[in-house]
């Protein structure tokens, strides 16, 4: 199989999709390696890196897509790329369809083939290509919150661990998956007191026994989630439903009653976020005010700490991509559900029931959804 590796086109996104040792790994298995000219610069991967371990460079995306059967990104492809999708190509990247309409209007009109990362699934639940960098962005989202705590970025002038003699700040984190423990391990590290809402009691007993009891755990309801919100210096918003828009958990009204300068990382903001008055923001612009507090919500948080987050994601997505490229996208879709459950759209439809909803469209799924 012929596979391309673009430059990524997002504001200040640095990560590339994959590293000298994974083309080298294709091109072990006679598959070609195309990159673009710099891809991998932004995480510290020079063009001989890739040269050395099999690739060719081209000069343009426009190169790169149309030499290539199978497109491999990082995030989701932007209108300058749209003009670049045909029906017979294959595109590997987080997709978060569900928060983009345009996207997932243009993908069907093209009948191009995508697999998204953060709909592959596991029978356990699991979400394998999601997790790097839910762990990346989740301890980020601490570090984040304690950088835009300080006065001179418009918060509280809070030190989270606070002092002998003085509380430290009160961190609320919505949500006990990947992200929110590992928030709260940062968190409670940083020595905040820590406080986790989930609706799901088996989480929250998880994320109680592996930090040691030193965070509160508490029900999710709208009044706990409304009480906590109201205390916090620092809300991580946490909340994922695979494949589907976030819930709004934090709505307008209980954000008028935070305390001024406290700040709000919404971390779910790459599939709508989970707070009302979020939008998306970007590492050049990351923050802005409402209701007097801070928000937070850059669509593509690791991309901050790209050299990192590179080599943690290509751990996880060489896997599935050498299936794809040994077996061909049918065999290797047929032989793994998980896998399966990554196809977003196939043939000019949509295939995962959560996003198909969200746009009021029609839906074929290639798999059971539970």
């Amino acid at each position: 199989m012929i596979i391309g590796v673009p430059k990524e086109i997002k504001e200040h996104e640095n990560r590339v999709a994959i590293t000298p040792a994974g083309v080298r790994a294709l091109v072990s298995r006679k598959h070609t390696v195309f990159i673009q000219k710099g891809a991998g610069a932004g995480s510290g991967i020079q063009d001989k890196e890739y040269t050395n371990a099999g690739a060719k460079i081209l000069p343009t995306i426009e190169q790169v897509y149309k030499k290539s059967q199978l497109v491999l990104k990082v995030k989701e492809p932007l209108p300058p790329e749209y003009p670049l999708f045909r029906k017979d190509l294959l595109m590997f990247t987080y997709l978060h369809l569900a928060a983009n309409e345009p996207l997932t209007r243009e993908l069907v009109k093209s009948g191009m083939t995508t697999v998204g990362y953060e709909t592959i699934q596991l029978d356990n639940g699991v979400l394998p290509l999601l997790v790097p960098m839910s762990e990346v962005a989740g301890r980020m989202a601490v570090q984040v919150g304690a950088q835009f705590l300080e006065a001179r970025n418009g918060g509280r002038g809070i030190l989270l661990s606070g002092m002998p003699g003085v509380a430290p700040a009160d961190v609320a984190i919505i949500g006990a998956g990947i992200v929110g423990y590992n928030a709260a391990k940062i968190a409670v590290g940083m020595g905040a007191q820590v406080f986790v809402l989930d609706n799901n009691p088996g989480k929250l007993r998880q994320i109680e026994d592996l930090l040691s009891g030193r965070v509160i755990t508490v029900m999710s309801t709208p009044e706990s989630v409304e009480r906590a919100v109201s205390f916090a210096d620092l809300v991580i918003g946490a909340v994922l439903v695979a494949g589907a828009r976030a819930p709004k958990l934090v709505t307008a009204k209980m954000v008028q009653k935070m305390k001024p300068g406290s700040v709000i990382v919404d971390v779910a903001i790459d599939q709508g976020g989970c707070v009302e008055t979020s939008h998306v923001t970007m590492h050049s612009k990351p923050t802005y005010e409402k209701f007097g507090v801070i928000h937070y919500a850059v669509g593509n948080m690791p991309g901050a700490v790209p050299r990192t987050s590179t080599f943690a994601l290509t751990n996880e997505t060489l896997p599935y991509l050498l299936q794809l490229a040994d077996k061909g996208f049918e065999k290797a879709i047929a032989e793994n559900l998980a896998l399966a459950k990554g196809v977003n759209t196939l043939n000019g439809e949509v295939t995962v029931p959560a996003v198909a909803a969200a746009f009021k469209m029609k839906c074929s799924p290639v798999c059971c959804w539970d």
